[in-house]
């Protein structure tokens, strides 16, 4: 399908529209009011471009949203809901879950514990030469090149 520059101009404005959190969130219709095309010439045109329909492209952007919210760890779980556009904690849930394959609870867990205090590294992510080297007496070396 060849589009002219002025309808995929239009089509990347619609897909900028979807990847934003509005209060109260823009239909479909509204989207494609906005690209000025009909709402299922639209639909299919963007599935077309960019492989995804509006709906599941703004689901993945919502998503994708949460995780970095979730990463961060300033927010609950509940919060992320709310500021990602999901109005019910239960379909928000079961839907992370279902795509990214852990709930959003153990999610942010697991990227909580990889998170660093500033100044200190894991023992995990210190060369294994190192480590030994540390754990030796001090006279084990005659001088720094030594070691």
């Amino acid at each position: 399908m060849l589009l002219g520059h002025d309808a995929l101009r239009n089509l990347c404005r619609a897909r900028d529209l979807l990847a934003e959190v509005h209060e109260p969130q823009l239909s479909i219709e509204d989207v494609a009011r906005r690209a000025a095309i009909s709402p299922y010439h639209f639909i299919r045109q963007f599935e077309a471009v960019f492989g995804v329909t509006p709906h599941q492209y703004r689901i993945r952007r919502r998503l994708e949203l949460a995780k970095q919210l979730l990463a961060a760890g300033h927010h609950s779980v509940t919060d992320v809901c709310m500021e990602v556009g999901f109005s019910s904690l239960g379909s928000f849930s079961a839907l992370f879950a279902q795509r990214i394959g852990v709930p959003p609870s153990v999610y942010r867990r697991r990227l909580r514990a990889m998170v660093q205090v500033p100044g200190e590294l894991r023992w995990e992510l210190v060369p294994g030469c190192l480590t030994l080297m540390g754990r030796l007496p001090p006279g084990a070396f005659r001088n720094f090149r030594e070691a």
